[in-house]
């Protein structure tokens, strides 16, 4: 496979990714969109001429496949892309969705699942997905045998590490499955950035990583970024053409694809722990519909 490389730095911000593309007649969908790096992505969408649907908690909610459910079924009209933004962190107790799944993974993972083959049959031929994951997903692959902490201590940083990594498998399920619908995606990390996600850290937390003073006054170190340069390689992976026919990847923060071992886990990119964990998703959706089993749309295929 070979490496994907684009002229961008860490510095690019989110208008600068798309000049000169024209994006009028698109429709991209973006969770989170009400703030930081998911209110940057789509205004830069927005700014390239596309139609943009940002989603907030109240339009929503991930952690509710209820309301997932709700959203897809009222969706009309096609769809050109999804960024798949919204998310939480570290959460300090170990909490759980309606469903019984640990909470970060239920919101990180298994609702956008949801969202993304609940509007399988409006997306375009080729749709995008961008799944947005972390550097985080080096720190744990997805424990199939105790995923939501039933077993095991409950540690708001593996629990973080997992659902990150399962973001990064859903792309590569996706990359499989909906090749030959011509709808790809692509994961990614925007990098250490000041946005709401970090609303559960304590003090001690963020002084520990160099974010806060001991005044409780936030800091801005030269390893963080902007928020329009945090949203740069979402916007990148939603309708820069330098992706064309990209799919299954995941891209760290220099909007370069990642290096195993070195930026992103061999565990995030299995395609069989990739398989597995759609089938294991796919068969919770199917327990909240109470209905008959999800049809699959397209045969799997190795890239």
């Amino acid at each position: 496979m070979t490496r994907v490389t684009t002229p961008f730095t860490a510095r690019t911000t989110a208008a600068e990714v798309l000049p000169g593309v024209d994006l009028t007649g698109k429709r991209f969908l973006v969770t989170g969109g009400g703030s930081g790096l998911g209110a940057a992505t789509a205004a830069a969408l927005a700014g390239a001429g596309a139609a943009v649907v940002a989603t907030t908690r109240k339009q929503l909610d991930l952690s509710d496949l209820g309301s997932v459910r709700r959203f897809t079924e009222a969706w009309r009209g096609p769809l050109h892309g999804i960024v798949a933004n919204a998310g939480i962190m570290a959460l300090p107790e170990l909490t759980r969705a309606a469903n019984g799944w640990e909470m970060q993974l239920a919101t990180n993972f298994l609702g956008h699942f949801a969202l993304i083959t609940g509007l399988h049959e409006h997306l375009a031929r080729d749709a995008r997905i961008v799944l947005v994951s972390s550097g985080a997903q080096m720190g744990s692959p997805v424990h199939f045998d105790d995923p939501h902490f039933e077993h095991r201590p409950y540690d708001p940083w593996a629990a973080y590490s997992q659902s990150k990594t399962a973001d990064v498998l859903l792309a590569v399920a996706i990359g499989n499955r909906w090749a030959n619908d011509g709808i790809t995606a692509n994961a990614m990390a925007p990098g250490r950035i000041h946005t709401a996600l970090q609303r559960h850290l304590d003090a001690g937390t963020m002084r520990s990583m160099g974010a806060m003073d001991d005044d409780g006054e936030l800091l801005h170190p030269e390893n963080f970024k902007t928020v329009e340069q945090g949203a740069a390689t979402e916007v990148l992976l939603a309708a820069s053409p330098l992706l064309d026919g990209v799919t299954g990847r995941y891209f760290d923060e220099d909007n370069q694809e990642g290096i195993v071992g070195q930026n992103v886990a061999a565990w995030s990119l299995d395609p069989d722990a990739a398989d597995r964990l759609w089938e294991l998703a796919a068969q919770a959706l199917n327990g909240a519909l109470a209905g008959p089993s999800l049809p699959d749309r397209s045969s799997p295929v190795r890239q």
